[in-house]
């Protein structure tokens, strides 16, 4: 038996890497069912003012394949407390790069009011899409 019945994760999994799969991984371990959100190009470009490197639809495929992932849906909000009272979540799981973010202090405490957890998994600082699409671009530099 699980610790949790329903899960909950969001990103843009945009250039899929290890620490995508880890964060996927170790959800999937502590929850029965793990829903994951995969940011639609308009979100990541209304907050990142950058467009991600792979489409939408590309990442939707990419995050359903993975087999610890029970349900994918498209995220076209940042709105987390909308998320918890439509998909009626039990526990939320984050990467520790946003652990204090003002986004998810309030988020915690209205979480908490209705017996939601948060769980955070360490951030895999060795490698991020960021990283990844700053390496890309040196090599498509002319020199």
């Amino acid at each position: 038996m699980k610790k949790y019945k329903l899960g909950y994760t969001s990103g843009v999994f945009d250039l899929f890497h290890i620490g995508h799969l880890n964060i996927l991984k170790k959800a999937k371990e502590q929850c029965e069912h793990l829903i994951v959100a995969v940011s639609t190009d308009e979100l990541v470009q209304s907050y990142k003012n950058k467009t991600p490197v792979i489409p939408f639809e590309e990442r939707l495929e990419i995050v359903e394949s993975i087999t610890f992932v029970d349900e994918v849906v498209a995220q076209m909000n940042r709105d987390k407390v909308a998320a918890m009272e439509h998909y009626q979540f039990d526990v939320m799981f984050v990467g520790s790069d946003w652990k204090g973010n003002a986004l998810f202090t309030e988020t915690e405490q209205i979480f908490k009011a209705n017996d939601v957890d948060v769980v955070y998994f360490p951030y895999t600082s060795n490698t991020s899409s960021t990283l990844l699409t700053e390496v890309l671009n040196k090599i498509a530099q002319p020199h």
